[in-house]
């Protein structure tokens, strides 16, 4: 069996400038989206009691 390698730094979709970009996008994501949750947690919590 033949395997194909292909080099890393052959970055043909994506440019190295956009890699902040996407970390706090995703970071901006995951922090609204359980944010959401936890109050969304919370209403259920007082609506419950």
């Amino acid at each position: 069996m033949e395997a194909k390698t292909v080099d890393p730094r052959e970055h043909v979709n994506e440019t190295p400038t956009d890699d902040l970009r996407d970390v706090m996008n995703g970071f901006g994501g995951m922090l609204g989206f359980m944010t959401l949750i936890f109050f969304g947690m919370v209403i259920i919590k007082f609506i419950m009691s």
